[in-house]
């Protein structure tokens, strides 16, 4: 199994990110959403949606959102949220990967959000490639698809080798490598007795590289932000490299 399918799900991964800062979050979001101008009878997809915090709070703000996540242990937490008096809000397992129109979803939406670096996890471009023609084939015209990224440069000028991270009383001994174009992250630690080793490994794609797969399935890249506060990116100094792709009318 791919690092991704195996660390997700563990309770640990949770622990080590636990302290994601939600206001931020929150704040990020509602700058996107008043950036994009989407008006509030619109379909959203959250994609690699994680434990929900971000769709739950599309939710609130009048969307109807459909979360997707390849972690069943994550989908299985969100169902807490659905619920009948909120149907325009939904929860599913899902490989980026495949498709989401018609099989999932039996309409089309008018926007897709990939948040917090959730892609560059797959060693094929062409399996990269696929992530861009699903939400191609998923967005309605002119609907928007925001892909959330590092900036490669400033991971490399910005990279801590060694670091110990403590979480619920556990210390995590992290070491960051950059190799062969991936930016990977160690990460071993005892818990009762046990020790554990696991990884995570993200291809440090360029603009280019992200600009043409966006184009190669009919987006047009509108807007690059380079961090959550949405200023303009800056390729030595945004710790971001937040993506806002349109799809073309005629692709």
């Amino acid at each position: 199994m791919a690092w991704f399918e195996t660390w997700f799900d563990t309770p640990y991964y949770h622990i080590l990110y636990k302290d994601r800062d939600f206001a931020e979050a929150e704040n990020f979001i509602t700058l996107l959403i008043n950036y994009l101008n989407i008006s509030k009878d619109s379909k959203i997809i959250d994609l690699a949606c994680g434990k929900g915090r971000h769709s739950v709070f599309l939710n609130k703000m009048g969307y109807e959102v459909l979360g997707l996540d390849l972690s069943k242990e994550s989908i299985l937490h969100n169902k807490q949220f659905e619920t009948s008096a909120s149907p325009s809000l939904k929860f599913v397992v899902h490989d980026m990967r495949n498709e989401i129109f018609p099989e999932i979803s039996s309409e089309k939406v008018d926007a897709v959000f990939n948040l917090f670096t959730s892609f560059g996890y797959f060693e094929n471009e062409e399996d990269d490639k696929k992530v861009f023609r699903s939400i191609s084939n998923i967005l309605n015209n002119n609907g928007y698809f925001v892909l959330d990224f590092l900036n490669a440069k400033w991971v490399e000028n910005n990279l801590v080798p060694e670091d110990i991270s403590t979480k619920g009383g556990i210390d995590f001994h992290i070491k960051k490598r950059i190799e062969n174009g991936n930016i990977i992250k160690d990460i071993s630690f005892t818990d009762q007795g046990q020790q554990y080793d696991y990884f995570e490994k993200v291809k440090l794609h360029t603009l280019e590289e992200i600009k043409n797969y966006a184009e190669e399935f009919g987006f047009e890249r509108v807007k690059i932000f380079g961090n959550y506060q949405l200023n303009d990116f800056d390729l030595e100094n945004s710790p971001r490299c937040i993506n806002i792709f349109r799809k073309k009318k005629h692709s």
